[in-house]
């Protein structure tokens, strides 16, 4: 018979001996393994939730000036840290390096990002943003401004600085256990 503990009664199910105490604190709820675990506990659940309606919403406002997020990722890497390497920015804006490569071949049939050869690693191709990628840049800030003011409407300043915080600390735990 089964001994995994029942999600209702917290008893083991071939009706033996009491499983352990339900979780009480939201560190233990969120945890998969804990008793009377639930998805709606789970941070992880709930980032890839809203990461999920981010996406969504700003597909569709990018939509509007002909762009996409993984262009948009690029540009402002470019843009904010070029020049960058194309594997610094498949890093950065979490993309396979080919398809980091496709959007910056694409960015650059465009005019919007130049590539060059670093020097002394001639191996090694920077991307920088043009006039015409800094102008395209201003523009869906301004999209992705009004995103942001609207998700964040309700919420202070103080809260988005500890927010970001607890989303360094956990992707830096998540690079450490690799």
């Amino acid at each position: 018979m089964s001994s995994i503990p029942s999600a209702r009664t917290g008893r083991a199910a071939a009706g033996g001996t009491p499983s352990v105490r339900p979780a009480r604190d939201a560190k233990s709820r969120g945890d998969p393994a804990s008793v009377g675990f639930l998805l709606e506990n789970s941070p992880f659940f709930l980032m890839n939730r809203t990461v999920g309606a981010y996406g969504l919403a700003m597909e569709r406002a990018l939509r509007a000036v002909g762009a996409d997020i993984p262009r948009w990722r690029v540009l402002m890497l470019a843009h904010e840290r070029g020049p960058l390497s194309v594997g610094d920015i498949a890093e950065n804006a979490v993309l396979k390096l080919s398809t980091a490569t496709k959007v910056v071949q694409r960015l650059r049939d465009e005019g919007l990002v130049r590539l060059q050869r670093r020097n002394g690693d001639a191996r090694v191709t920077d991307v920088a943003a043009t006039a015409a990628g800094e102008r395209v840049v201003r523009v869906v800030r301004e999209i992705a401004s009004r995103l942001y003011q609207s998700a964040f409407r309700d919420i202070g300043p103080s809260d988005i600085e500890h927010l970001n915080r607890i989303l360094a600390m956990v992707q830096l735990n998540l690079h450490a256990s690799r």
